[in-house]
């Protein structure tokens, strides 16, 4: 006997089935993440495998929306906005943190580091859970460290020695630390906004400026400027940062789900600068720019004074250096 059935109950039932994805998408967490390089930086490449894993731990309930090139606006601005709770996260460089947390200044002093693979193996400890231990009680929590970014000088003439450098005029960020180290080369720190750079490079305003060989790729510099020579003056780290208000308003499942895909994105996303580091030093020689290792010891010699005078003014700075050491 066969059972009739009720128009009413398959409509009912239709409409039940067709609701259950909805109902389901509407209750995900949805969070937002800014940053300010370009979509094939490792900014946006970690961003953008975070989430991935985050949909896949979660099946779904979390996820991720990234927005890079300054989007969400500059990174003071998304700093600011995680402190009040307007922006979910951001990658950010380690230097817009100082006017929040001047002890972050300790990372503008030079030849801090060796190299990328020290710098990253240093805030991977003591040092670096040392610095993100400092953030909540800024209303920020800290999911970890992006890779540091190695900023070397690209110029109008080879820089072999320090004395090559001396009465060069070149463009480097507005820190203390910066400005400092590249007087004591005698050189001429000048100010100007990076967007300018460009110009000011092909006009002759200035004679170099201070980037990782990513971004002097990236940006196109290869075009004005036929020198770049691995001065490794400043390693400058990034992090990945949640609001501490949005971070405290999930369930210890979703804190999961969000860490542990920090986690593993980070480590991929440091991976992928240091593959993307020598690439673009491929990249530079094949568009004609010469690539200079100059002697690092003169350099470093010349900004012996100002390293001791800077770790003075850093609050804490002769117990960060003990952490580093």
């Amino acid at each position: 006997m066969k059972t009739k059935l009720n128009p009413r109950s398959i409509t009912t039932a239709l409409c039940a089935s067709l609701l259950l994805p909805i109902a389901s998408s509407a209750s995900a967490l949805s969070l937002n993440i800014g940053h300010t390089l370009a979509p094939e930086s490792h900014y946006q490449v970690m961003a953008e495998k975070m989430a991935e894993l985050v949909k896949e731990k979660s099946d779904g309930d979390v996820v991720i929306h990234t927005f890079p090139q300054s989007q969400l606006g500059g990174e003071v601005k998304m700093i600011q906005g995680a402190r009040t709770g307007t922006l979910d996260m951001l990658i950010t460089a380690q230097a817009p943190l100082t006017g929040t947390i001047e002890a972050f200044s300790f990372f503008d002093i030079p030849y801090l580091f060796d190299s990328v693979d020290d710098a990253n193996a240093a805030l991977a400890g003591p040092l670096g859970d040392h610095f993100l231990e400092m953030l909540p009680e800024k209303n920020m929590v800290g999911l970890g460290w992006l890779s540091v970014m190695e900023r070397n000088v690209f110029s109008s003439k080879a820089i072999n020695n320090a004395s090559d450098i001396e009465g060069m005029k070149i463009r480097v960020m507005q820190s203390t630390g910066y400005v400092e180290a590249y007087e004591s080369f005698g050189a001429m720190p000048t100010a100007m906004g990076y967007s300018d750079l460009y110009i000011a490079l092909q006009q002759g305003v200035v004679d170099g400026g201070d980037t990782s060989p990513d971004q002097f790729v990236m940006d196109k510099f290869y075009e004005v400027s036929k020198y770049y020579n691995v001065t490794k003056v400043h390693y400058l780290p990034a992090l990945l940062i949640i609001s501490k208000s949005r971070w405290d308003s999930l369930s210890e499942e979703q804190k999961g789900w969000v860490q542990e895909s920090a986690d593993e994105a980070l480590a991929f996303g440091v991976d992928y600068y240091k593959e993307s580091y020598e690439d673009s030093l491929v990249k530079m020689r094949e568009l004609g720019v010469t690539v200079v290792e100059p002697e690092l010891e003169t350099l470093r010699k010349k900004t012996t004074a100002v390293r001791e005078e800077l770790i003075k003014h850093v609050p804490g700075g002769a117990g960060l250096l003990e952490l580093l050491e």
